[in-house]
């Protein structure tokens, strides 16, 4: 499973509905299990965006399904960030080269 972080904009449409938003957020986690993921959190922010959503799916292919199911239903819009583990993380560092002495 991959990991992605969802930090997501309201449309007009998004805001004047927000009182389904709990409602839809549930959709939307049903949306990723039927998919082979899981919503693992979410969050509603302050600053420029309105809500962030970390989710796992199973790969690059999987979330942009995700992601085109999510927006045509025009609530909200998307930037999506690819997130690596600690675990992951350390791996990438330990493959990089090292410097010749």
């Amino acid at each position: 499973m991959q990991t992605y972080i969802l930090l997501l904009k309201l449309t007009d449409q998004g805001i004047k509905d927000i009182a389904n938003a709990p409602r839809r957020i549930e959709q939307v986690a049903a949306l990723l299990e039927a998919m082979g993921g899981h919503l693992l959190d979410f969050y509603m922010v302050l600053g420029d965006y309105d809500n962030v959503a970390i989710v796992e799916l199973p790969g690059d292919e999987a979330v942009a399904t995700f992601l085109l199911a999510l927006g045509s239903r025009g609530n909200a819009r998307t930037t999506t960030l690819k997130a690596f583990t600690r675990k992951e993380f350390t791996a990438v560092i330990k493959k990089l080269p090292r410097p010749k002495k």
